[in-house]
């Protein structure tokens, strides 16, 4: 099998909190070629200060049991792999969200111009397909298969 580092065309994505989380904490098996692309450069992660407080504040929820260390390690690696984007708000008017919670992440891929935005939210989710967004709503089993068939078709 390729690596994502094989797809041709780089990409840009928001990750949300929760698949944050399944990359740097959770180590996560489905989004292991998320993170594959985004350490080679094949895709391109985008973040803002919005984002990552949520993070932060997730982070050290007690559930976790994550050291002050441990929540350190995962903020500086996530952060070594994302640009932060400036600004507020969207350039393009985008529907609401059912949770307003998640408004700042349909935002975000919007404002950086990505591609995809990749949640495991089902109520983010059911925006993708038909409605006017302009990128790409994907679950990250749903990103990490587009990825491994693009590497597959590059490395024919």
């Amino acid at each position: 099998m390729k690596t994502p580092s094989a797809v041709p065309l780089i990409r840009s994505v928001v990750l949300d909190t929760n698949v944050v989380l399944d990359v740097f904490v959770f180590d996560d098996i489905f989004t292991r070629p998320l993170k594959e692309a985004l350490r080679s450069g094949a895709l391109t992660a985008w973040a803002d200060r919005h984002t990552l407080k949520e993070l932060a504040l997730v982070l050290a929820y007690p559930s976790f049991k994550l050291t002050a260390d441990a929540q350190r390690a995962v903020r500086d690696a996530y952060g070594a792999l994302v640009r932060v984007a400036d600004g507020e708000g969207s350039p393009v008017e985008l529907p609401p969200c059912r949770d307003r919670d998640d408004q700042k992440f349909l935002e975000l891929t919007a404002r950086a111009g990505a591609s995809w935005l990749v949640s495991k939210d089902q109520r983010v989710l059911s925006m993708g397909g038909g409605r006017r967004l302009p990128f790409d709503v994907l679950s990250p089993r749903k990103a990490a298969a587009l990825l491994e068939d693009a590497a597959a078709v590059a490395g024919t």
